[in-house]
């Protein structure tokens, strides 16, 4: 019965309705977990065992709402390709080290086919083992996306089990997905924050080309197999606050504003990480679609709920460093006062400023306080009544084929003519092929 209010009050909030009481939308990531049970944080994500028994335990102590665990990079398929996007260091924790996949005098290729320039060309220079010839890089990717599903597979399996043992809030199968705006995907994978922040001054109309180029791929990355008001994409934002206003409106903004609009239209709403303080481009923030998520790292909680809280649904800005320095009192009266701000007329989840990865950083005593905190002060006496004016967005196929087309010789294929087919059975053989050729490409579109 628990887990269908909690069901019903994210729900709620989805809707446009006053819940009757503040979700928690906080989240333990996989490292944490490791580092709890005290287990090898490298050799551990390797394995995964012993990941269901720690995250148990902290979901037995931890009056959580959403199931931990988040959604790791997987080592074992970074390692067989050689990555170099993502390695794991000495600490065990995967880092991201600055890449350079294009060069910035091949801006024009890529804006001519941004997807056939990734797979040709910036594969194999991020992935070394890419980069060989054609049987070895067949059968290295082969193990690459063996390995991928695997893992994949051992993780759900781990979540699901919790799910079944917790009172989480669980969003529809196939409806996450995670995606970069154009910009931050030039500046994260392809021309690096070095390259990206010299282009902006030398180059800005290549980059504004760029960023609408590659809006039909990174629309097809965002968009899970299951679009629903109900899940979510994420969309963690980088560079927004390193540039100037003038140069954030021309180069950013657009495809930013687009790829969210693309999707609300598809019927999936972005849940949109504003990493360090966005204060100044909270105007911009408004005009997005109705009901989009916002967590926030930094900012004016009073100015955010003001310029946005009656349109879009606001979280974060509870600083997580605060529990290990406060005391627990001192934790509590913090969410309070962020929550008097925060949690009227609804349209508020209750959030910490980012996930905790290193364990040492969080007291979870006072971790623990804060969540049961909000389990009691942030209940509704006025739940049901309506918290914002909410649109009945229709899916439109076309809308949604129209944001992804774009020339690919990588592109679908086509089964029908296939000689060792017969006619008869195309509509049978079909679908089939089309799936195995979909799923590699899924697995394709998620490596950069």
């Amino acid at each position: 019965m628990e887990n269908c209010q909690i069901h019903k009050n994210f729900s709620d909030i989805y809707d446009g309705i006053i819940p009757k009481r503040v979700p928690i939308g906080a989240i333990l990531p996989l490292e944490f977990c490791i580092q709890y049970a005290d287990l090898d944080l490298a050799e551990t994500q390797w394995t995964l065992d012993g990941v269901y028994e720690a995250a148990d335990e902290l979901c037995n102590m931890l009056p959580l709402e959403m199931a931990p665990l988040g959604t790791p990079r997987y080592p074992a398929y970074l390692t067989i390709l050689k990555a170099k996007t993502y390695k794991m260091g000495e600490s065990g924790f995967m880092q991201h080290p600055e890449i350079e996949g294009m060069l910035s005098e091949e801006y024009p290729l890529f804006n001519q086919n941004p997807r056939d320039f990734i797979i040709q060309t910036v594969f194999p220079r991020l992935f070394e083992n890419w980069d060989t010839d054609p049987i070895n890089r067949t059968l290295l990717f082969s193990q690459a996306l063996l390995a991928y599903k695997d893992y994949q597979t051992q993780h759900l399996t781990i979540v699901q089990k919790l799910r079944k043992n917790h009172d989480f809030h669980t969003p529809p199968a196939g409806s996450i997905g995670g995606v970069t705006v154009p910009f931050d995907y030039l500046a994260d994978f392809l021309r690096g924050f070095t390259g990206i922040t010299i282009d902006v001054k030398r180059r800005p109309e290549m980059i504004l080309e760029a960023c609408e180029a590659v809006l039909p791929f990174l629309l097809e990355k965002g968009l899970p197999a299951n679009p629903s008001k109900y899940g979510q994409t994420f969309i963690p934002l980088h560079m927004g606050t390193y540039l100037r206003e003038k140069e954030f409106k021309k180069l950013y903004w657009p495809s930013f504003k687009k790829l969210v609009q693309l999707m609300a239209d598809a019927g999936q709403p972005a849940y949109i990480f504003c990493e360090d303080d966005w204060t100044r481009y909270l105007d911009y923030l408004q005009d997005l679609p109705e009901g989009t998520r916002f967590c926030f790292e930094y900012g004016d909680p009073v100015q955010i709920k003001k310029k946005l809280g009656h349109k879009h649904i606001l979280s974060g800005l509870y600083p997580i460093r605060y529990l290990k320095t406060a005391t627990k009192q001192e934790c509590i009266d913090k969410a309070k006062k962020l929550m008097d701000i925060l949690a009227p007329g609804g349209n508020y989840i209750f959030n910490f400023d980012k996930n905790p990865f290193v364990i040492g950083d969080v007291d979870l005593d006072n971790y623990k306080a804060v969540l049961e905190f909000v389990l009691e002060y942030g209940r509704y006496d006025n739940s049901g009544q309506k918290s914002r004016e909410t649109l009945n967005r229709e899916f439109s196929q076309d809308t949604l084929q129209k944001g992804l087309k774009y020339e690919s010789k990588y592109g679908e294929f086509d089964y029908s003519n296939v000689d060792f087919v017969g006619k008869e059975l195309g509509s049978t053989v079909e679908p089939i092929l089309k799936k195995y050729h979909q799923e590699v490409f899924n697995f394709l579109i998620r490596l950069v």
